[in-house]
């Protein structure tokens, strides 16, 4: 009698499924993931079977991390929910983020405009038209010691998206907490400082990249020392893939800039263990819900197995992809805006479900104007009925051992073989940019 085990038993019956499902009628679309990736119809344990649990699974909190960073999950710790916010004056921003903080937000992400993300003042005659649109106008230390007034900064962490003026931002946000008696060792967050995103994403770069290297360098140093417990890069894959990047290419080029900051501290001097835990990184979750658990999955395997390997890093530590995540702002409609509710919420659960850190859930009118109070409230409602009203949060990686979900982490796409292509065009390309 076959066993649940009997492999040539399942070969048999997979065999004969797949002959009957062949002979059946099925709808005339073609069937692939966002990403443009085929889906099979079934998977058995037929694509699972060359899987080593222990070594490219293994446990939470163990190496290589597939199955997440922390022993405990959410049981431990919950992510932390993080909605980005930042309009018009340091004023308007300030009453934002109280408002967030008074509703249950466990941490602030600070959008800054397009002045500021450049690096020049509101008055300057290139910032016309855009002061305030689209993130908080912050000129100058005063600016922003009215945006956190109010706010102790040893009580919350930070997240401050910018990248060319991160030293001049982070030094503002010493200095405010120093004005607040806070010592900087205290201080919790993180600053984007992502610039190699910049010049194939975002585009919003100042210098070229070598000094650009090396302030970020520096940074990595001074915070290593200074500010222990705050993250000096957050590696952003989430601006790449609204760019229009694939899942796949996503990972890759994420995964390359990181590794290139890797290499660059490495040549400064420092070992790569004084800097390596605090980086941290940022990916989207799109609507492709099982691809996103994959990518995030094979994510933590492929950093963990690079960092301990080619990089030599000793402390466990180092070899942890801790990162953030953001619900799919390219995916979000202006019209029917309440349908963005259901697209969100299927976005952060996959995110969730893939074991991030923190995240940040889209509000439903923000492909019109800036968020509202009622649509940035739903959008906190939506992580917060995920973490207490559905049970996912009670179990460590709920879906690992689906056969999709272990076929698809470890599928070509999403292995280190296949992803060497990708990281090594971007790796060129970097090393180019940057002689």
């Amino acid at each position: 009698m076959a066993t649940f085990n009997d492999p040539q038993a399942i070969k048999e019956q997979v065999q004969q499924y797949r002959a009957k499902a062949a002979t059946s009628k099925v709808r005339n679309v073609k069937f692939t993931s966002v990403s443009g990736e085929p889906v099979d119809m079934l998977y058995t344990p037929e694509e699972v079977n060359e899987i080593n649990y222990l070594a490219d699974i293994g446990f939470p909190g163990e190496f290589p991390y597939t199955r997440g960073i922390h022993h405990t999950g959410y049981r431990g710790k919950m992510w932390t929910m993080r909605q980005f916010a930042g309009f018009g004056t340091p004023e308007d921003t300030n009453q934002r983020f109280k408002y967030l903080l008074e509703h249950g937000q466990t941490g602030l992400s600070t959008a800054f405009d397009l002045p500021t993300l450049m690096g020049r003042d509101a008055d300057d005659p290139l910032s016309e038209g855009e002061v305030g649109i689209c993130g908080v106008a912050i000129s100058s230390l005063a600016d922003m010691e009215i945006l956190f007034k109010g706010i102790p900064l040893d009580q919350v962490t930070t997240s401050m998206t910018i990248n060319a003026p991160a030293a001049m931002i982070l030094a503002f946000y010493i200095a405010v907490a120093e004005e607040q008696g806070v010592k900087s060792n205290k201080l919790r967050g993180t600053i984007q400082n992502d610039i190699l995103k910049e010049y194939i994403a975002q585009k919003e770069w100042i210098y070229p990249p070598t000094p650009s290297m090396r302030i970020i360098t520096d940074m990595c140093n001074y915070c290593s020392k200074e500010l222990p417990q705050f993250n000096p890069i957050s590696v952003s894959g989430y601006h790449i893939r609204e760019a229009g990047s694939t899942a796949v290419q996503e990972l890759a080029f994420t995964l390359a800039d990181g590794f290139a900051y890797i290499e660059a501290g490495i040549a400064s001097g420092m070992d790569v263990d004084e800097f390596a835990p605090r980086i941290s990184y940022f990916f989207n979750s799109h609507l492709d819900f099982f691809e996103e658990i994959a990518k995030y999955r094979a994510a933590r395997r492929i950093y963990a197995k690079r960092m301990r390997y080619k990089y030599g890093a000793k402390n466990p530590k180092s070899w942890t992809l801790r990162f953030h995540t953001q619900t799919a702002g390219c995916t979000l409609t202006a019209q029917q805006p309440e349908n963005n509710i259901v697209r969100t919420a299927i976005q952060a659960l996959a995110g969730v479900l893939g074991g991030t850190q923190s995240l940040h859930t889209n509000s439903m009118d923000e492909t019109l104007a800036l968020p509202s109070d009622k649509a940035v409230k739903i959008a906190l409602r939506t992580q917060q009925i995920i973490a207490d009203e559905t049970g996912v949060a009670n179990v460590i990686d709920p879906i690992g051992g689906s056969y999709y979900v272990e076929a698809l982490s470890n599928k070509d796409s999403f292995n280190e073989r296949s992803l060497k292509q990708h990281t090594a065009t971007r790796m060129n390309w970097t090393k180019k940019k940057r002689s």
